[in-house]
């Protein structure tokens, strides 16, 4: 059940990204500040490497776990590019809704393409967790015309297809524990996505690269916590299904609320606070069904 606390892990390192990166929004567009993740990430993944390597036998990735890596590299890069084109369309809430719908794509996906074994009790606490979510973020699903609504569960998909691409390749390499296979998929997809979208800037903006080295003592933390999210999410994959690690990572959200302070500042909603209520119930109910 290590998969529990390192889940927690992650989706707490991941609420401190999502702040860091959100000072760097007005400074170097969205864009640039989720570029940063991976440009200023990388170097800590390799140094992690680097330092366990001192110990323990590094996997060298064969053919078939490339492959998965790749393909969780290039469903990240264009499910973070479909969300900001929803987010341009209709508003934050129902692209929040939409795409928090990743859970359910992966239990899907990983059920067909790795053969996750997912019980009655862990597919309805997954349903009873999503929804909650969709709760929380307003359930605003007039606010979206068709296109838009389109794009978000598309970008949702994407999403869960990248935690299985993860899964299937850590689970394909050849030797390591968890955390060995952990940092190796680390690496090798960072890698692959900062060649990538750095690419993509020199050719389209390069003015935002230059933005990011000015800031780069900010951007060397929103990557840190990048990493280190990822380090968890990735050693999550590598212990349960991607639909068990995703459900629970659900409470990003609750996290997310307390940090930015809406709750105290604003006030909760009757249909947040059921939405609270039903992320708690999905979640406890997951690491029922899972024990």
């Amino acid at each position: 059940m290590w998969w529990i606390p390192v889940t927690l892990l992650a989706a707490a390192a991941q609420t401190g990204r999502n702040a860091a990166q959100r000072g760097l929004t007005a400074e170097i567009g969205t864009i640039g500040a989720t570029a940063v993740r991976f440009v200023f990430g990388l170097p800590f993944a390799v140094a992690a490497l680097t330092l366990w390597s001192f110990w323990h036998a590094i996997p060298m990735p064969g053919l078939p776990a490339t492959g998965w890596f790749l393909l969780a590299s290039v469903a990240q890069i264009l499910a973070t590019a479909l969300m900001l084109a929803t987010m341009r369309r209709r508003s934050f809430g129902v692209t929040t809704a939409l795409i928090k719908t990743e859970p359910i794509s992966v239990a899907i996906v990983g059920a067909v393409l790795l053969q996750d074994a997912l019980s009655g009790p862990m597919l309805v606490a997954i349903a009873t967790a999503t929804f909650g979510v969709l709760l929380i973020s307003g359930f605003e699903w007039r606010g979206g015309a068709w296109r838009a609504a389109a794009l978000g569960i598309i970008s949702g998909g994407l999403f869960g297809l990248t935690a299985i691409g993860v899964r299937a390749g850590v689970l394909d390499l050849a030797h390591g524990s968890n955390v060995t296979r952990a940092l190796t998929a680390l690496v090798v997809t960072q890698a692959l996505q900062t060649v990538m979208i750095v690419l993509w800037l020199l050719l389209r903006d390069p003015g935002v690269l230059r933005g990011m080295m000015r800031l780069w003592r900010s951007s060397l933390g929103a990557g840190f916590l990048g990493a280190l999210a990822s380090f968890f999410w990735f050693t999550g994959f590598s212990m349960t299904s991607a639909a068990n690690v995703r459900t629970l990572g659900l409470v990003e959200v609750i996290m997310a609320q307390f940090v930015s302070g809406r709750i105290m500042r604003e006030g909760v909603s009757k249909p947040q606070l059921i939405g609270f209520g039903l992320v708690i119930a999905g979640v406890a109910g997951l690491i029922a069904a899972s024990t």
